[in-house]
């Protein structure tokens, strides 16, 4: 299969959209270069002309809308604004959202992917934690606090947000796992001083059917 006469960067783009499609839904070591390449609609045999190793694409691939603009994310219904000065609770409501606990190929990276990440290498292990932090400083930017606790609560806040995720996905029961994240949700929009609400459309979405 030859390829196609696009840029290099927008092919790059299409082999880390493959790459974090099937890493989130499959893990890191159960996934081929030749499934991620398939996936981009390229041939195998090209995957060196972009990255080094599976792992020099793995850094690319935990990279998340707290740090790439243009990640694009898919949850139906859920926006997130970062230069809001409302941002705090839009991260909370959409990480915790039901959208992202059903949409496991466009999930971001820090739910699907922690434990490879543990056992990875130092420089996804680094680009975990620059994604990480990227959220803290989100979700600080907007909390009511004032004071010198504001970077301990929105350390506190992105732990529930991901951590409640990774749970949540791990669960059999889809009731006890939307309990869950309702709990998340309320006791994280509480530390963040900030509201619970939902208008009828997100209310309908979030309670609608899981599809996994």
């Amino acid at each position: 299969m030859p390829y196609p006469a696009s840029p290099r960067p927008e092919v790059k783009k299409r082999i880390i959209e493959s790459a974090r499609r099937l890493f989130n839904r499959h893990g890191f070591d159960n996934v081929s270069l030749q499934q991620i390449m398939g996936g981009a609609g390229l041939t195998h045999g090209g995957f060196y002309s972009y990255f080094h190793s599976k792992a020099d694409l793995y850094a690319d691939v935990l990279g998340c809308f707290f740090t790439d603009p243009n990640w694009k994310s898919c949850w139906e219904g859920v926006e997130v604004d970062l230069t809001s000065t409302d941002v705090g609770p839009q991260v909370v409501r959409a990480y915790l959202s039901r959208q992202h606990y059903e949409d496991v190929e466009n999930s971001c990276p820090m739910v699907a992917l922690p434990s490879d990440v543990a056992r990875s290498h130092k420089a996804a292990r680094q680009v975990f934690q620059t994604v990480f932090l990227a959220m803290v400083s989100a979700l600080e930017r907007s909390l009511r606090t004032r004071n010198k606790s504001r970077h301990v609560d929105g350390q506190a806040l992105a732990a529930l947000c991901v951590g409640g995720m990774v749970v949540a996905r791990a669960m059999v029961d889809t009731a006890r796992a939307d309990e869950l994240r309702e709990a998340c949700m309320r006791v994280a929009l509480q530390l963040g001083g900030w509201k619970m609400r939902r208008n009828a459309r997100q209310r309908k979405l979030y309670r609608g059917s899981s599809r996994r």
